[in-house]
C-alpha cells in the first residue's frame, strides 16, 4: 500500500487516505453501522498519522462598539454573536477535519485589513469565511474581496447587510455571498471550502484500464492494476462476510431469487473491493466488465452506504457527482440509465447498486429493499424501493471540465419486476419544469434524495462550475 497520503501532517497531498475522506464526509458515523462490525478493522487496522487537511481562515469586519443607530445596532450583543459563529464553526472544523484558523481581534480600519491583506499573500489559505457584521462596515469587506488573490471566499452576513451590499461578489467565480439568519449554515460553508480543497486530492479507482484521468477540479481517475474478477473469485468466507451477508438476508422485505450461498458470496465481494480501493490509495471505485463474472451489485451498494464512491460502468463523471455528494451532503448517490415515461411525461431511472441510506450515511434511515439476482439471472442485486413523495435532485457532472446540469423532481412510483423488466432498482420521477422528459440531457445522471439544487449551485459559484438546467 503506498506509503504517500494526503492530509495528514509529513504525507504528499496527491492522494487522499480513506479515514481523512470518511472523516471529511462525516461518514465514519456509518463506520459501525449494523453494530456488526468495524470499518477501522483489517484494512485500516494500522494506525494511521494525523491527517493533513485545508487550511480555513475566518476574520469577522466590525468596528470594535458600532453605534446604537447601525443595524445590528445597540441592542444586540455583537462579541456573543461572533462567539456563537466562532463556535459553530470549530464544532464544524472538527467533524470536516479542517484547519480553522480563528481571528478573534474583529478588523476594521484601512491599518488592519491591510495587515490582514499582508498576511494572505504571504501564506494563503485554501479559503477563507469574511464575517460581515455591521451594516456600514462594507468598505473593508469589498476591498477584502477585491484583493483576495483568487482564494474562494464565503463572505457570511447573519444581519448586517440591505439589498445593495449583499449585490458583493454575485457576479465573481469564487465569491459566495451567504446572508441568512441561520447560524448552523456556517458547516455548510466551511463544507463547500473542504469539498473543494479535498476534491484536488481526490483518487477515484477504475477497472475499465487506459490511463491516468484527472479533472479540473482536480480528481483522479486511477486504473487498476490487479485483475479485479480474479480477486472476486479467490475471496474467501470470513467473519465479516457473513455478517453483511447475514444482515442483508435478515433485513429485506423479500428474498425472491438468490440462495443463502449466493448472498454470502456477494457480501465477500464487498471486502475484496474494499481492499482494492485501499491498496490504491483511493476513495471508491468505478467499476467496469462487470458481466463477465457474477456483478457486485450488493457491494456497491454498501460501499455507498459507508460513505464510498461505487459507481458502474467506468462512469468517470458519475463518480466525481458522487464524491461531491458525499462531501457536501455526506449522501450516497443512485447512478441510473434514464428512461423517458412519455405517456406520463416522468423519467424512470434504473440500475442495480442504488444505496439504503438514502438520507445521508450518518442517519439511521434504510429503504426498504428486496435482494434480487441481476437481470441476466446471476448474482445478487439490490432492489431499493425509494420513498414515494419526496423530493430529489438529479446532477450530471462533466467531465474532465467544470460543468454540472441540474435538476430536481419527486419519486412518483418504484417500478415493479416482473412485469417489467429492467435493472433491479428502478425509480420513476417527475422532472420539474420539463415538458417532455425525453429532453433530460446526459446519460448515468444520478439520482440524490432531497432538494439540494441551490446549495449545489451555490458550491458551483465557489468553485467555478458551469451550471446549468438539465433539460
Amino acid at each position: 500500500m503506498s506509503t504517500c497520503r494526503a492530509w495528514r501532517p509529513g504525507h504528499c497531498p496527491t492522494a487522499l487516505g480513506r479515514r481523512g475522506f470518511l472523516a471529511g464526509t462525516a461518514a465514519a458515523a456509518a463506520a459501525t453501522e449494523m453494530g456488526l462490525f468495524d470499518f477501522a478493522s483489517s484494512l485500516f487496522a494500522k494506525e494511521p498519522k494525523p491527517a493533513a487537511r485545508p487550511a480555513v481562515n475566518v476574520v469577522f469586519i466590525r468596528p470594535p462598539k458600532p453605534a446604537d443607530v447601525s443595524w445590528p445596532g445597540g441592542a444586540c450583543d455583537i462579541p456573543a454573536q461572533q462567539a456563537l459563529f466562532t463556535r459553530t464553526l470549530r464544532a464544524a472544523a472538527d467533524k470536516l477535519g479542517v484547519d480553522l484558523r480563528v481571528q478573534d481581534e474583529p478588523i476594521h480600519t484601512d491599518a488592519q485589513v491591510g495587515r490582514y491583506l499582508e498576511q494572505l499573500k504571504k501564506a494563503p489559505p485554501d479559503g477563507q469565511i469574511l464575517g460581515a457584521m455591521e451594516l456600514f462596515g462594507w468598505g473593508p469587506v469589498q476591498k477584502l474581496v477585491r484583493e483576495r488573490g483568487g482564494i474562494p471566499t464565503i463572505i457570511y452576513s447573519h444581519l448586517s447587510g440591505f439589498t445593495g451590499n449583499l449585490q458583493l461578489g454575485r457576479k465573481e467565480t469564487g465569491v459566495l455571498m451567504a446572508a441568512t439568519q441561520k447560524v448552523e449554515w456556517l458547516e455548510m460553508a466551511l463544507r463547500m471550502l473542504n469539498a473543494i480543497w479535498r476534491l484536488k486530492h481526490a483518487r477515484i479507482l477504475t477497472t475499465a484500464g487506459g490511463r491516468d484521468s484527472a479533472h479540473e477540479l482536480g480528481a483522479t481517475i486511477v486504473p487498476c492494476k490487479a485483475n479485479w474478477q480474479q480477486e472476486i473469485r479467490k475471496a474467501k468466507e470470513t467473519e465479516e462476510s457473513r455478517a453483511i451477508g447475514d444482515y442483508y438476508a435478515k433485513n429485506a422485505k423479500q428474498i425472491v431469487e438468490p440462495t443463502k450461498a449466493d448472498i454470502l458470496e456477494a457480501a465477500q465481494q464487498y471486502g475484496v473491493l474494499r481492499r482494492l480501493i485501499a491498496e490504491h490509495d483511493c476513495q471508491g471505485i468505478t467499476l467496469a466488465g462487470c458481466l463477465i463474472t457474477k456483478p457486485p451489485c450488493l457491494a456497491a451498494s454498501k460501499l455507498r452506504d459507508d460513505g464510498i464512491v461505487a459507481t458502474c460502468e467506468g462512469c468517470n463523471h458519475a463518480s466525481l457527482g458522487e464524491l461531491v455528494s458525499f462531501l457536501l451532503f455526506n449522501r450516497p448517490t443512485f447512478i441510473q440509465d434514464p428512461s423517458p415515461n412519455t405517456v406520463d411525461n416522468t423519467l424512470i431511472g434504473a440500475h442495480c447498486t442504488s444505496p439504503t441510506r438514502l438520507e445521508g450515511c450518518d442517519r439511521d434511515y434504510r429503504a426498504p429493499y428486496m435482494v434480487r439476482n441481476y437481470h441476466s439471472r446471476q448474482g445478487v442485486s439490490m432492489q431499493v424501493l425509494w420513498p414515494e413523495g419526496k423530493e430529489v435532485t438529479i446532477v450530471q457532472f462533466g467531465w474532465p471540465k467544470k460543468t454540472v446540469m441540474i435538476g430536481t423532481g419527486r419519486v412518483v412510483s418504484n417500478i415493479t419486476q416482473p412485469p417489467s423488466g429492467c435493472c433491479r432498482t428502478a425509480v420513476e420521477v417527475t422532472v420539474d419544469g420539463c415538458e417532455d422528459t425525453r429532453d433530460v440531457k446526459g446519460f448515468h445522471q444520478l439520482f440524490i434524495l432531497g432538494n439540494l439544487e441551490r446549495p449545489l449551485r451555490q458550491f458551483c459559484k465557489l468553485a467555478g462550475i458551469e451550471a446549468s438546467r438539465i433539460y
